[in-house]
């Protein structure tokens, strides 16, 4: 691998989302903020939303490394989950022992039960779930009316929703009317902007041990810029294929043809490049035209 290479210690541009490299970009800072302060509040239900590989499942590991004192956590990465298996989830998480013998009505008095100790305790329960564009219909209704347990100051359980666009869409029909009323705080996260790019390259080929000057130029940030759309997943997979074709012609710092390959290697960022350069050639050729059209007809007036 290049890491002897570049002078690196570990990989800088693995798709793991990976807490060490998180960098404060102002759309996680926020969504961050939002989480935090939305569950001191009691909220029942907080969404977090995203277009793939804009950074939901790092942000939702932070949060789950940042959660002050007193939160007692259950988290399920993969909720495609019958209602019956949700509870048995949540149970499981939150290190209920029971029989598997015991019935749904059984099983839900015992979630109740010890919601209520560790409400009782001083503890606030949250379940976060990633990826909640997966969830059956049934299971976004269950999860509504197990926030229907409270007590008379605050709800028994907090309820984080981490998903793509998929999410708001089902959320907007009209049989999620009651559960869309519950979610009091939402964020929406936006790709990166040029500047975050080059801020963002930066942070991680530095915590990953870089010391050198930029690996990574101007031109070639601009490349990837164009072609990722600003989405961080994207941006790690051509900067990782740009440096391992820069180590295989024994480069020292990254070109733009290392960039070209890995974007033409890359179909999603191949896609967007298509589609950038006709968007530019339309321009160029509507601008010709008007030119064309002012010259012949300014001449004729």
């Amino acid at each position: 691998m290049y890491l002897y290479h570049f002078g690196l210690r570990e990989l800088p541009f693995t798709l793991t989302p990976n807490t060490d490299f998180f960098l404060n970009l102002k759309p996680h800072v926020e969504a961050m903020q939002v989480l935090l302060n939305a569950l001191r509040q009691g909220e029942g239900f907080i969404k977090v939303t995203g277009e793939v590989g804009t950074g939901k499942t790092l942000i939702c590991r932070k949060l789950l490394n940042e959660l002050p004192k007193g939160f007692c956590v259950a988290y399920i990465p993969n909720p495609y989950l019958s209602p019956a298996e949700l509870r048995w989830a949540l149970a499981v998480e939150l290190g209920l022992k029971f029989s598997a013998n015991i019935d749904q009505q059984q099983l839900t008095q015992m979630l109740q039960q010890h919601l209520l100790s560790l409400s009782a305790q001083g503890k606030a329960v949250v379940l976060i779930l990633d990826e909640a564009q997966a969830l059956p219909d049934e299971s976004l209704e269950a999860l509504r009316l197990l926030t229907n347990l409270e007590t008379e100051r605050r709800k028994l359980i907090q309820v984080v929703l981490f998903g793509q666009p998929e999410l708001d869409e089902r959320l907007n029909l009209a049989q999620f009317r009651q559960l869309r009323q519950r979610i009091s705080f939402s964020y929406k996260l936006r790709s990166m902007t040029l500047g975050e790019v080059t801020h963002y390259i930066e942070h991680r080929c530095q915590v990953a041990g870089y010391q050198g000057k930029g690996l990574f130029d101007g031109t070639g940030v601009k490349q990837i810029f164009r072609a990722s759309r600003g989405i961080p997943r994207l941006v790690n997979i051509l900067c990782h294929k740009s440096l391992l074709l820069g180590f295989g012609n024994g480069a020292r710092a990254i070109n733009n043809k290392h960039i070209a390959s890995a974007i033409k290697d890359t179909i999603d960022a191949n896609q967007a490049s298509r589609l950038w350069l006709a968007g530019l050639v339309t321009a160029s050729l509507c601008t010709l035209s008007a030119i064309g059209y002012f010259i012949v007809f300014g001449e004729l007036s």
